[in-house]
């Protein structure tokens, strides 16, 4: 068996940018369920985004002066840059809810947020796990029913929103809403795919 040397830089920062990745979707949860918080929680989500490009660019930076790195480059820079992406979709659904002055809860809402908690927590356990496969195993085909979760609830949300004879405005700004958070949550898959096929290609 391959074993992955010991580096707490490169996994030190892929923890602490999953860290960034949980505590955003607890945010966005708390910014749907508490919509009177909009303008507070908002600004709390950007500064966890601005604080995981910053890891990003330490991640980027670090390989750029490493000689001997744990995992490929490619993969390194590969999974940094999904968890990343994951963060930036959430701080853009928390703009769009501010934009579009959200003043009341939807349960759809909600329930994705739910799901990205879930993810995020699942995620920050593998990324923990990156040297045990089969634990990474298990995170992945756990955010695969997390995803599939998802796709249930915003199928079903939008048949709602159509149905009746909806007020256009609030049809146009919760569609775009819950279409970025099914695309975190599918984001979230796309992670938890980088993850295990690295844990695979290192055990």
């Amino acid at each position: 068996m391959r074993f992955l040397p010991k580096d707490e830089g490169f996994f030190g920062l892929f923890d602490q940018l999953s860290a960034r990745l949980k505590s955003s979707a607890a945010l966005l949860k708390d910014l749907f369920s508490q919509p009177q918080r909009l303008e507070e929680l908002t600004k709390a989500i950007k500064a966890e985004e601005h604080a995981a490009d910053q890891l990003t660019y330490e991640i980027m930076q670090r390989i750029d002066r490493s000689f001997v790195t744990p995992l490929d480059r490619e993969d390194i820079h590969l999974l940094a840059n999904r968890l990343d992406n994951v963060v930036d979709l959430m701080d853009g659904t928390a703009r769009r809810a501010k934009m579009y002055h959200i003043d009341r809860q939807q349960a759809a809402a909600i329930a994705l947020t739910d799901v990205l908690v879930e993810c995020s927590a699942v995620l920050t356990a593998g990324v923990k796990d990156i040297r045990k496969p089969a634990e990474v195993h298990k995170a992945a085909r756990k955010v695969k029913e997390l995803e599939e979760k998802a796709d249930a609830i915003y199928s079903d949300a939008i048949e709602s929103l159509f149905s009746g004879k909806p007020d256009a405005l609030e049809v146009i700004k919760w569609k775009e809403i819950l279409d970025n958070l099914e695309h975190a949550v599918d984001e979230c898959e796309d992670v938890a795919n980088v993850l295990e096929s690295i844990s695979l290609k290192n055990s």
